[in-house]
């Protein structure tokens, strides 16, 4: 996500993180619910990541739905 300058300004500015904190908490569920409902918030900020991530959308919904995000 942070690959793209300008949907990484977006997240950080809209969650309030630096680049620093998220990279340290990317390994907690509370982080990466956040950043998977950013991402399908916005619908061509979830094609970009699947196809970066060479996954389907669906995957990436299905697994902010088992996160309760």
């Amino acid at each position: 996500m942070l690959a793209d300058q300008g949907r990484a300004e977006r997240f950080l500015s809209l969650t309030g993180l630096t680049p620093d904190v998220l990279r340290a908490s990317l390994g907690e569920p509370a982080t990466m619910a956040a950043v998977l409902e950013f991402l399908c918030s916005h619908e061509p900020d979830l094609l970009s990541a699947a196809d970066a991530l060479e996954v389907t959308p669906e995957v990436l919904a299905r697994a902010r739905e088992r996160l309760g995000a």
